[in-house]
């Protein structure tokens, strides 16, 4: 009796008055994890090339784009790696638990790579933060759609994509903060007892890591979202009628096995010694083929296992299979735009300041890393916002296809049409940052009602997240087409400039592939949130 008695606590409905506030105080913490997660993704974008020159000691752009990739690849292989963690933790014990925990690792361990002293190690230290900053993507958008009515889903996925900007805005002012104080910086560090060599190191090469030290800030978002956000009451629902307790731990272990994968992928197409025979091409795709087989059947493992539990337990045919395919169809959706994002925009900070290197405008703006940063953002927080209500007006399939053919035409003008920095390509960047980032409105809208309660937070997150994966083999292509590319590039008649332009405009083919593949989706328009 008293168990039952709990159980009709947990699963009363709130007031108007309770429901309104802890609506907005999960909508508040989401935005606020989303903005940070905004943050840390553009922290490396910024001072990544500068971060490379200091770790490796050159200025040899070939060796520097190939370190950035890798380090970018295993950050995004550490976010889809976490999205299934966290994903699977949320659905265990809950959104709010799960934030909190992943808040907290994608914070701490980006202020460590403040104190790295090798590139091996930044990539280390990023993989695991990105652990937390997968996992908290989905779990803040189970968290919103699942609190806010079903009218309000396409607002409330805008205002996920364009939070997540603001942060990767708010790096850009931030970074020409520092710059403009960081003569004075030595100062102000040495006046509080640092020693003098640690204050050099902290201050040099343009301050980075002193700005990744600034990642340790959302720690203090955790205190907040422990405190004040309730859980979701669907989720409370699902606890109570026992489908929690069909997840087991011992699951996870596919998630380790699943890990070869992406490790192999990466060994494949990393750069070889010169005493090693290179990869040829043949061993490079088998390789990634198999890779990916791995990767797919570790992360799913623990949703499958868990479905094939509470079918045991209802006495039902298996349901897994049809979960599985959307899982995948989610994993292609954002593989697309996560690697036409990371696989071109994501460079042009660097890009833009390579070009100052040579360039005879270069004092003309000046900080050309950070203003392309805030033009990027910038127009990726109108671009989301706008993804998003259209996506609510004309449809999900109607709207993706679009954004996949703007998204193309704004990267080739961006890097093909601009040969210098200055104020022309800053308005391309935030057009090209409108129409890719574009994407990250439209997905929160449309993965969140390609499942049910039960496994939404892991499907979501393996879709969202497994499509960081395919990113990770591109942004990798992306350092070896930069190598191939170091005099030019022609295709049909057409001579593409050298370098990051080449690679970029290479990258952004994949956007074709989505515009064919949504027309396979389901369309969701009109229907309610799946229970």
């Amino acid at each position: 009796m008293q168990q039952h008695e709990q159980r009709a606590d947990v699963t009363a409905p709130l007031s108007d008055t309770a429901s309104a506030r802890a609506r907005w105080l999960a909508l508040t913490a989401a935005l606020l994890g989303w903005m940070f997660d905004g943050a840390e993704m553009g922290l490396f974008s910024m001072v990544g090339r500068p971060a490379i020159k200091d770790l490796l000691a050159t200025s040899d752009d070939a060796e520097i784009g190939v370190w950035f990739g890798i380090i970018t690849a295993g950050f995004l292989v550490g976010a889809a790696t976490g999205g299934v963690l966290f994903g699977w933790l949320g659905d265990r014990v809950g959104r709010v638990r799960a934030m909190t925990l992943s808040v907290l690792t994608y914070a701490v361990f980006t202020g460590l790579c403040g104190v790295a002293t090798s590139a091996w190690q930044v990539g280390a230290l990023r993989f695991i933060s990105a652990l937390g900053m997968g996992g908290e993507w989905s779990l803040g958008v189970a968290l919103v759609m699942e609190v806010w009515p079903n009218r309000s889903r396409a607002f409330m996925a805008g205002l996920i994509g364009a939070s997540a900007n603001v942060g990767y805005l708010l790096v850009g002012f931030v970074g020409l903060a520092l710059a403009a104080v960081l003569s004075q910086m030595a100062g102000w560090l040495l006046g509080l007892g640092l020693p003098e060599s640690l204050v050099d190191r902290l201050v040099a090469n343009s301050g980075w890591r002193l700005m990744m030290i600034t990642g340790t800030i959302p720690a203090l978002l955790t205190f907040f979202i422990r405190i004040f956000v309730p859980e979701s009451e669907r989720w409370r629902r699902e606890e109570s009628r026992g489908a929690t307790v069909h997840w087991a731990s011992v699951d996870l272990l596919g998630v380790v096995f699943g890990l070869a994968g992406p490790a192999l992928i990466v060994y494949l197409w990393a750069p070889r010694g010169s005493d090693q025979v290179p990869w040829t091409l043949t061993q490079q795709v088998i390789g990634t083929l198999i890779g990916l087989a791995i990767v797919t059947v570790g992360f799913s493992y623990p949703l499958v296992r868990y479905l094939q539990r509470q079918a045991e337990t209802v006495g039902a045919q298996q349901p897994w299979p049809p979960t599985l395919r959307r899982m995948l169809m989610g994993a292609v959706l954002s593989g697309v735009a996560l690697l036409g994002t990371w696989g071109s925009t994501q460079w042009a900070p660097s890009w833009a300041d390579k070009l100052t290197d040579s360039a005879t405008t270069a004092g003309v703006i000046g900080h050309a890393r950070e203003y392309t940063q805030i033009a990027l953002a910038a127009g990726a927080i109108v671009g989301t916002i706008a993804a998003a209500l259209v996506g609510g007006w004309l449809g999900r399939r109607v709207t993706y296809f679009f954004l996949c053919l703007l998204s193309l035409a704004s990267v080739y003008v961006l890097f093909l049409t601009n040969h210098a920095y200055g104020w022309p390509m800053l308005f391309w960047a935030s057009i090209a940052g409108a129409t890719t980032a574009a994407f990250y409105g439209w997905l929160p809208l449309y993965l969140p009602e390609l499942f049910r309660t039960n496994v939404r937070a892991t499907g979501q997150g393996f879709g969202f997240n497994f499509g960081r994966i395919l990113a990770a083999i591109g942004v990798l292509q992306t350092g070896n087409l930069m190598n191939q590319f170091q005099d030019g590039f022609s295709i049909v008649g057409v001579s593409l400039p050298a370098g990051y332009a080449s690679a970029c405009s290479v990258m952004s083919l994949i956007y074709l592939v989505g515009a064919v593949f949504i027309w396979f989706c389901p369309e969701t328009k009109g229907q309610p949130l799946p229970e």
